[in-house]
């Protein structure tokens, strides 16, 4: 899952060229409706009582090469942000469309152009987009993915080298096993499971797979509304699956129905031209750092209040039967605590409290200093600039113009309360949050699904973090999205020790392939 959205209002040096919004106004589902589904009669040998016991079998059987196909792909270091790893990033791709090909897909590299990277060209990766089936009768599900990965050192603390996958106390750990190379193969290995039965793929299928997700999914949402919506692609797709987010906790599966969106930005200070010696010019300029340092400490108070004026105001309403819906759902914030190993949780740990902040209300972090030191050992210099980065989890109700507005008045007026005459910038890129229905009957084939696997009804459930890809995708194919997890709620994906379940990789395996066949059985 992404920190780096698309839809770039102003674009800051280095950081991603500025892309138009290609999408329309948000426009968010209600929150529950009635439907009527009636399921198609299916032929004997697809009844569900002797196909899916024989696919569960043959993934057990064969466990142990998913395992090794997942490590083949996390030894792949297909970091989309670090231009040093974009030869990777292609042959990620290339490794993917090989695999692809395997099971029978027809595919395609598409071409999404250039990024500027420090006033420097650089291309993109293709773009992968693929095709399994192209029955009438059957429904079509497109599901995307992304084959890149965050920055990962093992110096950063990791227990064992990033890009080798390791296995320990059943978990895998690896750059990348959680999000999203283990979900993206999981879909791979169902579609084997169905072929080594014998069995025909209960609906038709469609990829698209990108390898820059973490770094903004740069020309993927041209590729998506300016080409394929006019070329074709959507036209039979009736279904939207993606697999890049997680259960709320470790025990019980979940099922996305929203997320929140984003607002990133840059805040720059510079007060002189390159870095300066402490012991020469410290207490003779007016420094960088310090303005910075101030401008961030008016952000958010120590209890996560953001205190840029009306940030808050526009936020939808809470209403009583949302409120509701907390109270059932399945979630322990003690252990949630221990997960992280916080010292205490915000909100005096209350369930519904932390699970509405989480959700439905916006958040602001603070993520870091670029241009100050960071190594180990005592350095001595004066910045001569530094940017400050920072986000706003934005929720249903606020649109990025408005909250980038809000921040920009904001930042500007706390600037000229302090008096500095030091140059200051301030930039943004965001995203839309995205909602959908889950009681459609997409959700309901997903929950069946799942409840076979997991012997449970998974809780339907919002989450924190954004894929912007997801409005994207909802725009262009005018269809239903769906979010279907497979990793657990620790993870740690973008952190140090990255990993998936052994249990969540077999098993959802088993949910990839169940789903595939409840899809199936939904009237076309």
């Amino acid at each position: 899952m992404s920190l780096i959205t698309r839809g770039l209002r102003v674009c800051y040096g280095s950081s991603l060229p500025a892309i138009a919004l290609t999408s329309t106004a948000n426009k968010f589902r209600p929150f529950c409706r009635t439907y009527s589904v009636t399921q198609k009669q299916v032929p004997k040998k697809m009844a569900a009582e002797r196909t899916l016991p024989q696919i569960f079998k043959f993934v057990d059987k064969n466990a142990e090469s998913y395992k090794a196909l997942l490590k083949e792909a996390v030894a792949i270091p297909s970091v989309s942000c670090d231009p040093k790893y974009r030869d990777d990033c292609v042959r990620m791709v290339h490794w993917m469309q090989d695999k692809l090909q395997e099971v029978g897909a027809s595919t395609e590299l598409r071409d999404v152009g250039y990024q500027t990277i420090d006033d420097k060209q650089i291309k993109l990766p293709p773009v992968l987009i693929g095709s399994l089936g192209n029955v009438p009768t059957k429904n079509t599900i497109c599901v995307y993915g992304h084959l890149d990965v965050q920055p990962a050192l093992k110096s950063d603390g990791w227990e064992t080298e990033p890009f080798d996958l390791q296995e320990r106390n059943g978990k895998l750990y690896g750059r990348g096993s959680t999000d999203d190379k283990g979900p993206v193969l999981g879909w791979l290995h169902a579609i084997n499971a169905y072929k080594g039965i014998g069995e025909e793929l209960p609906v038709n299928l469609k990829f698209i797979f990108e390898c820059m997700e973490e770094s903004g999914s740069e020309g993927l949402d041209e590729l998506l509304m300016e080409k394929l919506k006019p070329e074709g692609f959507f036209d039979n797709v009736d279904y939207v699956c993606i697999s890049d987010n997680y259960w709320l906790g470790t025990t019980k599966p979940c099922i996305t129905y929203g997320l929140r969106g984003i607002s990133y930005y840059f805040l720059e200070v510079e007060c002189a031209k390159m870095d300066l010696h402490s012991g020469v010019y410290g207490g003779t300029v007016h420094e960088a750092m310090s303005d910075l340092i101030y401008l961030m400490n008016t952000l958010v108070d120590k209890d996560g209040k953001i205190l840029i004026t009306d940030v808050y105001k526009s936020v939808a309403p809470l209403v009583e039967s949302e409120k509701k819906l907390y109270n059932s759902i399945d979630f322990d914030p003690e252990a949630y605590r221990q997960s992280i190993a916080a010292h205490k949780l915000a909100h005096n740990g209350v369930k519904e409290q932390l699970l509405m902040h989480r959700w439905r209300y916006p958040s602001l972090s603070l993520h870091g200093i670029e241009g100050a030191a960071f190594q180990p050992g005592a350095k001595t210099v004066i910045p001569g600039k530094v940017i400050g980065k920072f986000s706003i989890r934005i929720v249903p109700n606020q649109e990025p113009e408005e909250i980038e507005q809000l921040v920009f008045d904001y930042i500007n007026k706390k600037w000229a309360e302090r008096g500095s005459p030091n140059k200051m910038r301030i930039t943004a890129q965001s995203g839309r949050a995205w909602t959908e229905n889950p009681n459609h009957p997409h959700y309901q084939a997903a929950a069946r699904a799942t409840k076979l696997i997991y012997q449970t009804d998974p809780d339907m459930s919002r989450e924190g973090g954004s894929i912007p890809v997801t409005i994207t995708l909802q725009e262009a194919s005018s269809r239903n999205v769906l979010l279907l997890p497979m990793g657990a709620g620790d993870d740690m994906a973008h952190s140090q020790n990255e990993k998936l379940n052994v249990r969540n990789y077999i098993e959802g395996i088993k949910l990839f392939a169940a789903y595939l066949y409840e899809v199936g059985i939904l009237p076309k």
